[in-house]
């Protein structure tokens, strides 16, 4: 075993699905194990019985539990979105996501600020600043892709941009005919522009 392995925190769950730090010889909860996290502990949950690493079930027990919680991070939309994109997509939305917290937990290294008071108190204050920020980065982000799309478009598109054009006329054409069936109210603006 190395030594980063060593100093790493051994919590046993239970078929009675109590929790066991084998650390500190005691019985611990989910609300220790988010401490653990949140004071970046070195830990690995493992079911007592079969010794399989459960580690990542029991994060996703947290977020559970904290999005049941007051104001939730992820909405009922997001977590829609985030259902869509399992499948072939799911590599680049995980990385995705993992540089993005990433570079806020950088942020708050670099800060020397990290798990305190004074920090939170600084990030509510500036909550408005790095929603818009963030923001600003999506839609970047968003931006980026479109444009990378349009530009697969003109690749892949030359035979769906004749078709279209060939329908294009027609299309015109319906729309004059259906406008001439209706009856128009004309507004001066629409009036002046013909």
């Amino acid at each position: 075993m190395t030594k980063s392995q060593d100093n790493v925190r051994i919590i046993k769950k239970y078929p009675n699905r109590r929790l066991y730090d084998s650390h500190t010889s005691s019985h611990v909860t989910l609300v220790d194990i988010r401490r653990l996290v949140q004071e970046q502990e070195p830990f690995q949950v493992v079911d007592a019985k079969s010794g399989e690493d459960i580690t990542r079930s029991i994060l996703l027990q947290i977020i559970q539990e904290a999005e049941s919680d007051g104001n939730p991070i992820f909405s009922s939309t997001m977590l829609k979105n985030i259902i869509c994109f399992y499948g072939p997509f799911q590599g680049v939305l995980g990385s995705y996501l993992d540089e993005s917290i990433q570079s806020v937990i950088d942020i708050q290294t670099q800060t020397g600020s990290q798990s305190s008071q004074a920090w939170t108190d600084f990030m509510q204050g500036q909550a408005p600043i790095m929603q818009d920020m963030m923001r600003q980065y999506v839609e970047q982000s968003r931006d980026l892709y479109m444009n990378t799309q349009n530009m697969f478009g003109l690749f892949g598109g030359f035979a769906g941009s004749s078709t279209k054009s060939k329908d294009a006329p027609s299309d015109a054409q319906s729309g004059k005919d259906n406008n001439s069936d209706q009856d128009t109210d004309h507004t001066p603006d629409t009036d002046a522009k013909k």
